[in-house]
């Protein structure tokens, strides 16, 4: 892999790690006590700090370091997290996605005035809560003299009666002009190397080996009677292209577990862990692994040891440091499964992959065609097994596409959160079905309405704690975001408990802006539809959130360029829910094909209820519109022949498609069924711009063009045609 492929990929992880970093501050900020999520936000600072150096990210290596120095006063107890805390913490996340944001339009050195201000800022802050810390480090690692006569360890201490020096030097270090053998090797004039563990782990493939890289490092277990500042004085030339750990004989358990937790991510057993941080030597090691075979073959493997347990019987590690490296094992361990599970895909590549996938599902209708032409049993039963494949190809490359919406959810969490820091309101949000799949083009494109809408019910829905107080409610308000999969399509609602639209107000509102007729008589329905009009809002004066009347326009605009609807439903004193519904994919769809007069339609099939075949008369002679007897049940429909405007004759019978979204059911009439059909959906060019009713076209296996029907726009529209005829009937 290239160095530039290489940078792409850090910059894509260190943003996935900013996401999470941004959840686990929130977490934390309502548990302070919940010490996974400080683990994990220690790890996933500490993990960006280290690729940045790997990078020559300078800035964001430096920040992150002092950032990481407060988290680790927290994580070993000295500091617990406060306001004051999250008001420097919750900033340095977002400067350092702006360093980022910088480094990458290369814009590292000089950093803008306001950036630099900023980030000098919370450094400042940051260095009072992490300073204790570092003054705490350097008391732990005085020195101590390695004589003989060592009084017995503390039980706070690792009985390790060497120094232990851990080396990993950076991959340029050769580059630079400097060799680490030659500093290992003055070691010797002062004092034993009693061992030395070369560490192998950052070794690439063979084919992928660069021999100006450096990609050992060191474990050596050193006996002297010299200080901690002479023994460092060895790697005085070499210290800015490496990270140098020196640690004193008898020294605290707590340098042990904070050298294990920062050894590679790279798999290794407890015993492996173990000698690299020095707490065991590899001697010992080889004693307990001997004694554990001789168990083994005397007693079973049901009755085996564990190493671990071993070792702290035995009493040559401490209980507390062989845990730590069990977590760092457990660590790992995710961190590989994790690897196998996912591999990152270039979004280019992927399309790519899809684009093909499109023209092969074309290829393979016009095969399928041709042979049913051609009357060849043999041929045909190819051309569907081969089609069957072709499904199944279609279908797993979508799923590539897929991804869960709780990471798209997950962003909002800050949003209320910030946003009851500067109004004094009070309001949490609540997730659920973020484990619902949807395709990643779309989780792009709805992010901005999505933004629109959680913003408009955080200012027009919950208001404030006294206002909720006087009105009998918690002073607590409540932002609920749900997905879930209905129908083929998925639905999103954004639900608050606030007082809910006023309708009389919204319609007052209207007439005075001129976009209702004074004295209009209108449905609850048509009333709420009105926020989506532009120009409107129903707010007393203007924010920086909302009152200007723009928003939900384009919400709704977005909301329909992607082939979905959205809709309001309201209650008064209980509150609002905006429901956007989406296809699942907007790329390739399972159809159901059509003819009305000579030309070919195509209808999602998951929008399709069922079929049903007509007389003339059962019509009643009625083809602009009206309604039929469907089992008991009132059905609207529309004469599609009548509506694209198709002359010649009738046929004698008709068949209605009953398609339903957004849990709106209508019927569609059409001249004939052609049966099931997978459609690559082309985009209409600007020439159609104004054919609200197709929602893009395809070519046929005969090189016709089919055009795609934009179901939910129809059923408005039949749904609008038959309200004022219900209303005369």
């Amino acid at each position: 892999m290239s160095m530039d492929k290489m940078k792409q990929s850090f910059m894509a992880e260190a943003r996935e790690i900013l996401e999470d970093m941004e959840h686990l501050l929130l977490e934390v900020e309502k548990n302070p006590d919940d010490v996974e999520a400080v683990n994990a936000l220690f790890r996933a600072v500490h993990t960006i700090k280290g690729s940045s150096g790997m990078f020559g990210v300078r800035h964001v290596e430096e920040f992150t370091h002092v950032l990481e120095n407060m988290l680790d006063r927290v994580r070993k107890g000295d500091l617990r997290i406060n306001e004051e805390m999250m008001a420097i913490m919750l900033p340095s996340h977002d400067h350092m996605r702006l360093l980022l944001d910088l480094h990458e339009r290369g814009e590292d050195d000089p950093l803008d005035r306001e950036a630099a201000g900023t980030g000098a800022l919370l450094v400042q802050k940051m260095k009072l809560y992490g300073q204790e810390a570092g003054t705490a480090a350097v008391k732990a690692e005085e020195p101590v003299a390695a004589a003989p006569e060592q009084a017995a360890p503390r039980a706070d201490e690792v009985k390790n009666e060497n120094w232990h020096i851990s080396l990993r030097f950076n991959d340029r270090v050769f580059v630079n002009g400097l060799d680490p053998f030659p500093f290992i090797n003055y070691l010797r004039g002062m004092g034993e190397i009693v061992d030395c563990t070369v560490v192998t782990d950052a070794l690439p493939p063979a084919a992928q080996f660069d021999p100006e890289k450096c990609y050992l490092g060191f474990e050596i277990e050193f006996r002297s009677s010299m200080t901690k500042e002479t023994i460092e004085s060895a790697f005085e030339f070499v210290k800015d292209d490496g990270v140098i750990r020196i640690i004193p004989p008898h020294s605290s358990i707590e340098l042990y577990k904070q050298l294990i937790q920062d050894l590679p991510e790279t798999p290794a057993n407890i015993g492996e862990m173990l000698v690299q941080s020095g707490t065991i030597t590899q001697t010992e090691l080889l004693k307990v692994l001997e004694k554990q075979k001789e168990n083994l073959a005397r007693e079973g493997v049901e009755a085996k040891p564990l190493l671990g347990q071993m070792l702290v019987e035995e009493k040559i590690a401490p209980r507390e440091v062989v845990e730590a490296a069990l977590e760092k094992q457990r660590q790992i361990r995710t961190i590989e499964e994790k690897n196998r599970r996912t591999m990152r895909i270039d979004g280019e590549k992927l399309d790519q992959l899809i684009n093909f996938v499109g023209e092969l599902v074309s290829a393979g209708e016009n095969v399928k065609q041709l042979a049913a032409q051609r009357t060849d049993a043999e041929l045909i039963e190819s051309a569907s097994r081969m089609s069957r494949l072709i499904e199944q190809i279609r279908e797993s490359s979508m799923n590539l596409r897929m991804v869960q919406i709780g990471e798209s959810f997950r962003k909002f969490e800050r949003i209320v959160r910030d946003y009851c820091r500067e109004t004094g309101k009070e309001a949490e949000l609540v997730i659920t079905g973020a484990e619902t799949e949807v395709d990643k083009t779309l989780i792009e494109k709805i992010g901005d309405p999505l933004m629109h809408i959680v913003r408009n019910a955080l200012d027009h829905g919950i208001g404030t704690p006294d206002a909720r107080r006087a009105k009998g409610k918690s002073a607590r308000g409540t932002i609920s975001l749900n997905a879930f999969h209905e129908t083929g399509s998925i639905v999103i609602e954004v639900t608050d408990d606030g007082s809910g639209l006023d309708r009389e107000k919204v319609l007052r509102k209207a007439t005075d802006l001129g976009l209702v007729q004074a004295g209009q008589q209108m449905s609850d329905a048509e009333i709420l539809q009105i926020i989506f009009r532009p120009g409107f809002s129903t707010a007393e004066q203007v924010t920086n959130i909302s009152g200007r009347g723009v928003g939900m326009d384009v919400v709704k605009r977005n909301i329909e360029s992607l082939r979905g609807v959205v809709d309001v439903e309201s209650a008064p004193g209980r509150g609002t829910t905006v429901r956007i519904q989406l296809p699942l994919t907007i790329a390739i769809i399972d159809g159901f094909m059509v003819t009305v007069g000579d030309l070919n339609y195509v209808i999602p099939l998951d929008m399709v209820v069922e079929c049903i075949e007509v007389s003339r008369e059962e019509l009643g002679g009625k083809e602009g519109g009206s309604f039929i007897n469907l089992r008991g049940s009132v059905l609207p429909y529309l004469s599609m022949r009548e509506f694209l405007g198709e002359e010649g004759d009738l046929p004698a019978r008709g068949n209605i498609i009953v398609v339903e979204y957004g849990r709106v059911s209508a019927g569609l009439v059409v001249d004939k069924l052609l049966g099931e059909f997978q459609t690559v959906i082309k985009p209409m060019g600007k020439v159609f711009g104004k054919l609200n009713w197709i929602s893009g076209a395809t070519i046929l296996g005969t090189g016709d063009v089919a055009f795609i029907l934009d179901v939910p726009r129809l059923i408005m529209h039949v749904k609008s045609s038959a309200e004022p005829e219900a209303a005369r009937v």
